[in-house]
C-alpha cells in the first residue's frame, strides 16, 4: 500500500531563499533511502502563511509502511536534527501521513 508522508512548513521569510536551497538537497538526501519513490515541494496558497513567513508542504510518495518505519527508525532523528540545527526556531514543522486508499 502506497504511503504519503507530508511535512508542512512554516519559514520565517528572511530565511526562505537559504531554506529553499538547504530543503532541495535535504529532499534528494530523502529520495534515497530504501522505498522513497518520489516528492514534491508545494507553496502553500490557502489558507495563507502568517504574516513574516512562507508556507510550504513537501509531500513524499514511499512504497509501503515499513519504508516509512524504517526512515522514522533510522534516518528521521538526524535529518530532522539538521534542519533544526541550521535554522532553530525559524522553521516550523508538523507531519502527518496517509495511506492511498484509491486511485483513479
Amino acid at each position: 500500500m502506497t504511503i504519503i508522508y507530508e511535512v508542512d512548513l512554516a519559514i520565517d521569510v528572511d530565511i526562505a531563499e537559504a531554506h529553499a536551497r538547504w530543503l532541495d538537497a535535504h529532499v534528494r538526501e530523502m529520495l534515497g533511502f530504501a522505498g522513497f519513490l518520489e516528492a514534491e515541494i508545494l507553496d502553500r496558497r490557502d489558507p495563507p502563511a502568517e504574516s513574516g513567513w512562507v508556507a510550504r508542504c513537501v509531500r513524499y510518495r514511499l512504497a509501503d509502511h515499513a519504508s516509512l518505519d524504517a526512515y522514522l527508525r533510522d534516518h528521521a532523528p538526524r535529518m530532522r536534527a539538521e534542519g533544526i540545527a541550521r535554522f532553530g526556531e525559524q522553521v516550523r514543522a508538523s507531519r502527518r501521513i496517509l495511506a492511498v486508499a484509491a486511485r483513479y
